[in-house]
């Protein structure tokens, strides 16, 4: 093994992969781009993630390789970036590959001055050139020669990327409601009718749009909204893209069918999609959804927590040098490990070839593997669960898929939204209790009482919080205190907002990515697309309007619309893609209410357990006390009962108590009809 290079004290996975490279790789910060200054050389930005497939691919292709190094090490100034340590930096680079090429990926490549202005940008390199794609071994000697023979050209391409990279004029327009009626007219042009899902290959399940279809069919009452939230539920669950041994999703469909997956698993995907289930779950009271929920938690506690109560962030799509090894199956190895009943039934179950049932993504060829998927979902007799059980144990000794074991605040936030969630909704109070855990984590050692820090690891936490980190956290605990009714939650979820809005906010509207006393890149810009995960400003502004109803701070209220009105413009014309701002949306436009719980806690168990079956959106929750009606202007128009009694809010307006569940949801549901 070769020498160490400067990533070898590091702290991401992603680095340390590269820190034997015989590429002299700088981490990023001044000392590459001083040295970049001094030897006057460009600099080659590779941005990438520890379980990127294609990121390997390159790596063994190119980065490992001596005759390529020597040339990068001649030419550039080499710096390696983790995009989920950085996304800041991620961001930035991105828009200019999008800018520059029209579309971007991972590995990220960018070429540019030691002032960090890119004049070059792609994805994956070969090593050779071929089939019209050039390679390493040519492009790096041609940058050079343009470096020192043709710089004006790069400059200028540089200065031109630089100017174009602010982040636009803002909008100054009042939405209306019809954005919603155009989001589902052209979120049902991309539906795929047949596979669920929405457009092509590949197809990712993007589960907030799932979360707003669900939200527009309570609105409306347009059932083909929840027919296209269920069909991609169910497809996605029988699908290739489901480990069905070892639970939990993969990242993305290679092909439109859901069958070939990108196998890497994401902390956030799980989340989204726990999220979409248990939503999905509470509006249609399906117990398969609820199946699948407890699948995606068993996964997640079981092999993306930490013994500190945090969650890791990802497993590789790799393992033993090959995509997707540890998940499928030869028929023959299948064989080896059923009984001959149990075989019989597992190779109909999950559709099983002695050829395989898929080709090899880049020879096109099949391997002999198998992808587990499920044709028709019937009941699991006894024997398919006993064999399900023995290919999990043998797939428990084969080599796994590395594990990137940071643990992200903002990823750990939508993870501590969604089991709140599903503990409520299921009523399984060790769900809340792993959220707690997790929140307790990231509060211990992310939070100063001021500023979030965005990665831990290995007993070392760092990196300036973005938006995604104030804002996700925020999201954590609003539902942590609908799951629990615990003021702390509730108090720390409105100090962290108001952390943000002076760390992020901008008076004209929107917040930023980064954070004002943050590093300075080559622009300072504001996010709103709902990509694999929400935008910052989407879930920002959803979390500013349920704390103003649930604290009566109405400029909370003022600052979401603010918001609206700044990202108008993009909102109305595509706003399809921003299901998740839509979310934050449907709730500003309502009809929402407040419900307020009094009485002694024993005897509350029965109310929250009732209401908490209902699918209610748009309603913030309070249980009554002292405490809070001290704080809350609206709470302290209510009295104390040792009777438990509910009330139902609108606009801070409550109406008369009932001791009667039934009246009461009665009563929010003659609200919504009123409004509607």
């Amino acid at each position: 093994m070769s020498n160490p290079n400067r990533l070898i004290d590091e702290k991401s996975p992603y680095l340390l992969q590269h820190a034997y490279n015989p590429v002299d790789w700088y981490p990023w910060g001044e000392e590459a781009f001083n040295k970049a200054n001094e030897e006057d050389k460009p600099v080659f930005l590779s941005i990438g993630y520890s379980t990127c497939h294609w990121c390997h691919v390159m790596e063994h292709e190119s980065f490992i390789n001596p005759q390529v190094a020597e040339l990068m090490n001649d030419a550039f100034i080499n710096i390696k970036v983790d995009r989920e340590e950085r996304p800041d930096i991620d961001g930035v680079y991105m828009a200019v590959s999008q800018m520059l090429t029209g579309g971007g990926g991972w590995p990220l490549t960018i070429i540019m001055t030691p002032e960090k202005k890119p004049f070059y940008a792609t994805t994956y390199i070969p090593r050779e050139t071929g089939f019209g794609i050039i390679g390493m071994l040519d492009l790096v000697p041609q940058i050079k020669d343009y470096w020192l023979n043709q710089r004006e050209r790069l400059e200028s391409i540089s200065e031109n990327v630089a100017q174009s990279l602010g982040h636009g004029r803002g909008g100054d327009e009042d939405v209306s409601e019809k954005v919603f009626d155009t989001a589902f007219m052209l979120l049902d042009d991309l539906y795929d009718e047949e596979h669920g899902g929405f457009g092509t290959a590949p197809k990712f399940p993007t589960p907030h749009n799932l979360l707003f279809l669900l939200r527009y069919w309570k609105k409306t009452g347009e059932e083909k909204a929840l027919a296209m939230v269920e069909k991609t539920l169910t497809e996605m669950s029988k699908s290739g893209i489901c480990d069905h041994i070892g639970y939990g999703f993969h990242r993305y469909s290679t092909d439109q069918e859901w069958l070939v997956p990108h196998f890497e698993k994401m902390l956030y995907d799980q989340a989204m999609l726990l999220m979409a289930y248990t939503e999905a779950y509470l509006a249609t009271r399906r117990e398969e959804y609820r199946k699948t929920a407890e699948e995606i938690i068993a996964y997640v506690l079981r092999d993306l927590t930490a013994p500190d109560g945090g969650f890791y962030s990802a497993e590789d799509a790799d393992s033993e040098g090959e995509e997707g090894r540890f998940y499928v199956w030869t028929i023959e190895e299948i064989e080896s490990i059923l009984t001959e009943e149990e075989n019989m039934e597992i190779i109909k179950y999950f559709n099983l070839k002695p050829n395989g049932n898929y080709l090899d993504e880049a020879s096109r060829k099949r391997t002999g593997k198998n992808i587990l998927y499920i044709t028709n979902v019937l009941e699991e007799k006894e024997v398919i669960n006993s064999a399900k059980n023995k290919i999990f144990e043998a797939r428990e000794t084969r080599v796994r898929p590395l594990l990137d074991d940071k643990q992200l605040t903002d990823w750990n936030g939508l993870m501590i939204v969604a089991l709140s969630k599903a503990g409520k909704a299921f009523q399984a109070h060790e769900y809340i209790e792993e959220a707690v855990r997790a929140t307790e984590f990231i509060l211990g050692k992310m939070w100063d009482g001021a500023t979030l820090l965005h990665r831990f690891r290995e007993d070392e936490a760092e990196i300036t919080g973005f938006i995604n980190d104030y804002a996700f956290l925020t999201w954590g605990l609003i539902e942590l205190y609908q799951a629990t009714y615990e003021e702390r939650y509730l108090k720390t979820a409105n100090k962290i907002n108001q952390a943000m809005l002076k760390k992020f906010g901008d008076p004209s509207g929107g917040f930023y990515f980064t954070a004002e006393d943050a590093e300075k890149l080559l622009t300072r810009r504001k996010e709103l697309f709902d990509g694999a995960i929400p935008s910052g400003n989407s879930v920002a502004f959803y979390n500013l309007l349920r704390l103003s109803r649930l604290t009566g701070e109405t400029r909370l209220e003022d600052e979401a619309r603010k918001i609206s009105r700044y990202f108008s413009s993009s909102l109305l014309g595509q706003p399809h893609a921003y299901s998740m701002f839509l979310v934050g949306m449907d709730f500003a436009f309502g009809p929402s209410t407040e419900v307020v719980i009094t009485g002694k806690h024993e005897e509350l168990s029965k109310i929250t357990r009732r209401l908490s079956e209902e699918y209610l959106p748009n309603t913030v929750f309070h249980v009554w006390s002292q405490e809070l009606a001290d704080k809350i202007p609206y709470l302290a128009e209510i009295k104390p009962s040792e009777t438990p009694l509910i009330y139902v809010c609108k606009g801070f307006v409550c109406s008369l108590p009932t001791d009667n569940i039934e009246k009461a949801l009665e009563t929010m549901k003659k609200i919504r009809e009123t409004i509607s």
